[in-house]
Order: C-alpha cells, then structure tokens, then sequence
C-alpha cells in the first residue's frame, strides 16, 4: 500500500508542478523591447503584468499613447475566449483571452460590441520573450498592424 501511495503522491506533484509552469510561461511583469517592435506609431505597452486572481488572471497595462501621455487599463477575467470588462482604456470595454497552449494565448478586443484588434501572444520555450501580433482598425477607422516584443522582468 505504501509504494502505491508513494508513487500517486510523485505523479499528483508532477501533475501540479506542470501545471504551475504552464501558468508561469505567461505570468509576472513584461516590459517592452522597442529595438525588437514594429509599433507603427500606435500606443506604446511599455509594462505587462499577468498576476493570478484566484481562479481568474489580472492584466495591467501601462504605456504611452502617440502624443505621449500616459496609459494604464486593467482586465481581470479568464483565459476561456469570454468577454470580460476592461477599465481604463477609451479604445475599448471589453477584451477576452483563449488559452492555445502553454506558450499562446488570442485575444480579441472591443468596443461597443465591435471588435476592433484581435492577434496572439506567444512566449519562448524558454519564457524569457513574449511577443504580441496584433491587428485592428483605430478609432478613425485606419488599420494597423503592430508586432510588440517584450522581455520578462
């Protein structure tokens, strides 16, 4: 009985132990990479910072518009592609996540039930480099496309 136990309780560790650097690979603070972005003039994500919220994840976001002045919104929600609210960013009010893989994440942004950036995110094997693909159509209607690279802190 006891070798059973013993090797349940290894496989249960392995188990949550996967399952911690799963979660790893996207959590903690980011901070953008300028020299490795292609931002097109847009807002500048300068910081990221995933932090677990219970069973939900919180996203903080602070940057610099184009005319330079500061940016901070927050989502908190899950990474099951459902929408949940965004507080602080005039562009939009709702954002979901879905969850790829262990390394990908898609996301999808609106406003006022219109989405207006969709892409990925995806980290390194080795989860020192985040990099965000992004696509959309600006409040004045004029698309972009924006390829931000962050490293982690």
């Amino acid at each position: 009985m006891k070798p059973r136990m013993i090797l349940f309780s290894v496989v249960g560790c392995f188990v949550a132990a996967t399952m911690c650097f799963a979660q790893d690979s996207l959590m903690g603070t980011w901070k953008l990479n300028e020299s490795k972005s292609k931002l097109g003039g847009r807002t500048k994500n300068t910081t990221v910072m995933y932090e677990a919220m219970g069973d939900s994840v919180k996203v903080t976001i602070d940057g610099t518009d184009s005319a330079g002045k500061p940016t901070h919104n927050e989502w908190t929600g899950k990474f099951d592609g459902k929408d949940y609210p965004v507080t602080g960013d005039p562009n939009s009010d709702m954002r979901s996540y879905t969850k790829v893989d262990d390394h990908t994440l898609h996301f999808k942004v609106s406003k006022s039930g219109k989405t207006t950036t969709s892409g990925s995110i995806t980290t390194s094997a080795d989860g020192k480099t985040r990099t965000v693909n992004a696509t959309g159509t600006d409040p004045a209607g004029k698309k972009f496309k924006t390829d931000a690279v962050y490293d982690k802190q």
